[in-house]
């Protein structure tokens, strides 16, 4: 079997006639089916298998021994057989898609969840390419991350237009720190480029000495103004993304009141519980704080915000550790994939609304609100 992406298929994959067979792997896990069925036959990429012999002689076949039920049909797969190894690179139903775009990044953050590699990797941009044709044509939102999408270039623009051709009703959200969208006249190359597409860009505060601190380059606070000023220009939809670390919770009704005044095109504010991962590990004294102790903060910036018509949503917070005046503006907003509930979520009453917890949380990243809710106690 050739590198590559192969989108998963059951016979109903089969039936829509949306993708080439060979670039799909029929799969036979469920299917009772002989040697010499005509289906057998046709020119698939190859066969998903529980057993060897389930796939026809001489043809190739994929088993993945680790975890049952570790790929179903809509989703795709990345198959790199001298290495050996599978990733799977889309997740049919999933809340958390990623095209992910380089490894590269021109910031440095202090909580970084995906530390940043100095290495050349514009061939991505073709692999995405790939993997946006084998994507299911109806599903709602895919992300593009990074690292920084912005340093590839026109490779960007190829991907988010290579979107439009082949998702044109997917929602586009690309994550960007937004620091070179105010380079020149690249910001103007996205106008127009697909029909639903919105830009995250992180905001870590009211001046440059904290938010030039946070993701420590000097001058970023600067670049990224301009750039989302720029994004504004080319007529893009702006979400503002402000990570909840110690030092930013201390401004966080200040750096409310400044998207107000200096952003008014802005559309959405998220403000992010942390993800303790990655840079944040190393960190974790300067940065952690128990969203117990935000309360006041975070009261502060969602009233002034949500008040001036400016949608506002908390991510990454338990419903536990938030008063319920402000479980209206939590969203379940970590990715499927690395989501968990801790044991004590079992009798949660309100389980089924709350985000839950990053799989890797330990207890020095739990807060001493932590406790199942029974909502009797709350009337």
């Amino acid at each position: 079997m050739e590198h590559g992406h192969f989108k998963v298929a059951d016979l109903k994959e089969f039936a829509g006639a949306a993708y080439p067979l060979e670039h799909m792997l029929l799969d036979v896990r469920r299917l009772s089916l002989r040697e010499t069925d005509t289906l057998f036959s046709l020119p698939w990429a190859g066969f998903l298998v529980d057993r060897a012999d389930q796939a026809p002689a001489g043809r190739p076949w994929l088993r993945y021994e680790a975890e049952e039920n570790w790929a179903s049909p809509g989703d795709v797969l990345e198959l790199q057989p001298s290495s050996g190894r599978v990733a799977l690179r889309y997740r049919r139903g999933d809340n958390g898609n990623v095209l992910f775009a380089t490894e590269q990044c021109n910031s440095y953050c202090l909580m970084c969840s995906q530390p940043p590699r100095a290495v050349d990797d514009f061939w991505r941009v073709e692999q995405l390419h790939a993997l946006i044709e084998l994507i299911d044509k109806d599903e709602a939102s895919i992300a593009i991350s990074g690292g920084e999408p912005m340093l590839l270039g026109e490779g960007l623009v190829d991907v988010i237009a290579h979107c439009h051709a082949a998702l044109p009703q997917t929602h586009v959200h690309v994550l960007s720190n937004g620091r070179l969208a105010g380079e020149g006249t690249y910001a103007a190359r996205f106008t127009g480029l697909h029909e639903s597409l919105t830009w995250g860009i992180p905001l870590y505060g009211d001046t440059s000495t904290l938010h030039d601190y946070i993701v420590q380059r000097q001058g970023a606070l600067a670049q990224t103004l301009r750039g989302l000023y720029a994004l504004e220009q080319a007529k893009q939809r702006i979400e503002i993304r402000v990570v909840l670390v110690k030092d930013v919770v201390h401004r966080l009704e200040a750096i409310a009141r400044y998207i107000y005044r200096n952003l008014p095109f802005v559309e959405h504010v998220a403000l992010m519980g942390m993800e303790p991962i990655g840079f944040a590990k190393a960190h974790r004294e300067a940065l952690w704080m128990d969203p117990m102790d935000m309360t006041d903060a975070l009261d502060g910036a969602v009233d002034f915000l949500s008040s001036r018509n400016i949608a506002v949503s908390l991510y990454n917070l338990p419903l536990c550790t938030l008063p319920p005046r402000l479980w209206p503006f939590s969203r379940q907003s970590i990715s499927h994939w690395k989501q968990d509930y801790r044991p004590e979520c079992a009798p949660c009453q309100v389980r089924d609304r709350c985000g839950g917890f990053f799989s890797w949380v330990t207890p020095d990243w739990l807060s001493r609100g932590v406790a199942p809710i029974d909502q009797r106690e709350l009337a």
